[in-house]
């Protein structure tokens, strides 16, 4: 009797893990590969037709056209090649069910904690994870969320079987929210509904200083013991760590770019950058690149543009700045639509190639992963896909082939599986 129930229990289990369970990560590249006649978007700004791409042991060895294939070859005439797309400044693997608090890892207790480390959390088992990689979404930088200081991330790519397996580049950077210095009235403690200046943004700014300012001088010290936040925070000092700085309006950005500097960071990185076209001089000369959030928003203040969103990564290319796009505190699942933010800015007048490094070469270049990610070229990872057509468009972005370090992936997901289920079901088959 008790071997019976154990043998349901094992069945009934196999079953809700095969329904449940990711891809299977794909194995190492085994031989070498060849991909012809493919128009190659480098993620450089520049394009190859009539490209051959030949790649093996997860490294591109050779590029160009009129070049002979070796190994296995994939005949891609007609189809567009592209570098693997890059999300930056998401929780993706983190938190999976928003309303299921026992899937949800993005934000830990307390305010500033710089020692929590999002990759030890990161599942690589996630669903949400899973079904980037039909887009052509391949790396994304797992972030922590919440409070002050929010923790640490790490970049991590998207076909693994554990978050060992999935780093890319473990510990790339720490994520400061700083203070806002307007805030929304509170109606249910009888304030006004609009905006109003945050009677504490002083305070809260000083906090901020006031630790990493203390981290500075632990770091040169010899502590009689160990502060974990103090010690997460050095890379910051020795430029191998970027600061990750959300910040919206001109103030909160002049304030914190100013303020962080003299304390002596080396790396910082803007996030979101709202009204970030307004200070554009500012940012170049402090050497600050922009991680604009996704466009597909509406206008946040009466007296903005209405098509501000849509334009504001134009506008800040066109002033000469590294931008990124990072599609800000939008749900996790809509990070599969980076490609198709790209080609909004499209069509707001960017030039393609130049919208495609958005999402590859300049994301690559921002993370500080650019020897290995975010452009086609020898000696590069081989982390890249085939599309029947444009890739920044949601009707050509359709993959035929995807590789991360030369390993071809699965492009099968849970939503693939629901689709040709109930395709089956309702075509009458």
């Amino acid at each position: 009797m008790k071997k019976s129930v154990y043998i349901i229990i094992a069945l009934l289990t196999g079953f809700y893990q095969s329904g449940l369970a990711q891809q299977t990560p794909a194995p190492a590249q085994a031989e070498t590969i060849s991909i012809t006649g493919a128009t190659a978007h480098i993620g450089d700004g520049t394009v190859v037709e009539n490209c051959t791409v030949i790649f093996e042991q997860g490294k591109i060895t050779a590029l160009g056209a009129n070049i002979a294939p070796q190994g296995k070859v994939i005949d891609a005439r007609g189809k567009h090649l592209y570098p693997g797309f890059i999300a930056p400044g998401k929780s993706l693997g983190l938190i999976e069910v928003n309303a299921v608090r026992a899937s949800n890892d993005q934000d830990e207790i307390g305010g500033i904690i710089p020692h929590v480390r999002s990759l030890i959390a990161y599942n690589a088992e996630s669903k949400v994870v899973e079904s980037m990689r039909p887009n052509g979404v391949l790396l994304g930088q797992a972030t922590p969320k919440g409070g002050r200081i929010s923790g640490t991330s790490s970049i991590v790519q998207f076909d693994a079987w554990n978050w060992e397996d999935a780093a890319v580049k473990v510990d790339d950077g720490i994520h400061l929210n700083w203070p806002n210095t307007f805030r929304r009235g509170r109606w249910w403690m009888g304030e006004p509904r609009g905006y109003q200046p945050n009677k504490e943004y002083k305070e809260q700014v000083e906090e901020v200083l006031t630790f990493l300012k203390n981290a500075r001088v632990y770091g040169k010290g010899k502590a009689e013991s160990l502060n974990p936040a103090f010690e997460a925070s050095q890379g910051l000092f020795d430029g191998s760590k970027r600061l990750y700085v959300y910040a919206q309006d001109e103030k909160q950005i002049v304030d914190a770019v100013t303020a962080l500097k003299e304390t002596g960071i080396t790396h910082l990185v803007l996030v979101g950058g709202y009204h970030a076209h307004r200070i554009t001089d500012f940012l170049k000369t402090n050497n600050v690149p922009v991680l604009v959030n996704f466009t597909h928003s509406l206008p946040e203040f009466d007296d903005d543009d209405y098509d501000l969103t849509y334009k504001l990564p134009k506008m800040l290319v066109d002033a000469g700045l590294l931008v990124g796009l990072q599609n800000a505190e939008a749900s996790n699942f809509q990070t599969r639509n980076l490609p198709f933010y790209a080609g909004q800015i499209v069509g707001q007048g960017l030039d393609k190639e130049v919208a495609l490094q958005l999402i590859s070469g300049n994301t690559a270049k921002i993370l500080g992963i650019d020897d290995s990610y975010g452009t086609l070229a020898v000696g590069k990872s081989a982390t890249l896909f085939i599309s029947e057509g444009d890739a920044l468009d949601m009707r050509g972005n359709q993959l035929t082939h995807a590789f991360i370090d030369g390993r071809e992936l699965s492009l099968e997901t849970h939503q693939t599986e629901l689709w040709q289920r109930y395709m089956g079901k309702y075509s009458g088959q």
